[in-house]
């Protein structure tokens, strides 16, 4: 059980990809500092807004896959700890700013409240046991390396629409390779407060990583990861 659990998560470093970030020592360095980024856009007015890790919620799901999947199982992981920010200048959507920084090392594995309600395809309780195995598979040097790259970051390119329904394009940094996609987002804005829903879809391929299979690829990890987030965050004052 702790093999197959393990091997769900596991990933294997493959070729150089053609988008080399820097290297991350630098981003946990600006991580320290998150609201320096944005304090030229406040000086021209807007409302800064700090991410609650307490009122978010952000699940990253992964799928078992290959012809004994049946055999393996699903997995959720949440980031209870992360740093966010969010800028809406006082007219339009051209100048509006956010970014979301966590830690691979701070990942949750299945924790059992959350198995318990997201459904039957999740709903496999695993071992302590199990579940350092799958953490040390996924984290360790032949898979995600969170030694060498322990941060995952999310900021914002651009974005377009109009309350509450927008689509950004968003530049996501992790192991050492960048990517752009886009993503819809629900935004609701309230005195003080801002509430956003989005969800992704990343492929672990495109930032140089193999998904794990055993077997000749008779149990495996499926490319894509389906990430969904909601976000609230709380006024600045500036």
């Amino acid at each position: 059980m702790a093999l197959t659990s393990a091997a769900l998560l596991s990933c294997a470093t493959g070729p150089v990809a053609t988008q080399p970030a820097q290297p991350q020592a630098g981003q946990a360095a600006a991580a320290a500092n998150p609201d320096a980024d944005y304090a030229e856009l406040q000086k021209a007015g807007g409302r800064l807004y700090r991410i609650d890790p307490r009122a978010s919620d952000i699940r990253i799901f992964v799928f078992r896959g290959g012809p004994a999947a049946r055999f393996g199982h699903n997995h959720i992981l949440t980031a209870p700890r992360f740093e966010g920010r969010v800028l809406l200048p006082k007219e339009g959507v051209d100048h509006v700013r956010f970014d979301l920084v966590f830690r691979l090392d701070q990942l949750e594995i299945d924790p059992p409240a959350l198995v318990d309600r997201v459904g039957e395809g999740f709903a496999t309780v695993l071992s302590a046991d199990s579940l350092a195995g799958v953490r040390a598979h996924m984290l360790g040097e032949r898979n995600m390396q969170a030694d060498r790259y322990p941060l995952v970051r999310i900021r914002s390119l651009q974005v377009e629409g109009e309350a509450p329904a927008f689509a950004a394009r968003v530049e996501v940094e992790m192991h050492g390779r960048r990517r752009d996609l886009w993503l819809p987002l629900q935004v609701r804005i309230s005195p003080g407060q801002i509430a956003v829903d989005g969800r992704m879809i990343l492929r672990q391929t495109d930032f140089d990583i193999t998904p794990y299979a055993v077997l000749g690829g008779l149990l495996a990890v499926r490319d894509p990861v389906l990430i969904e987030f909601r976000l609230v965050g709380h006024a600045v004052a500036g």
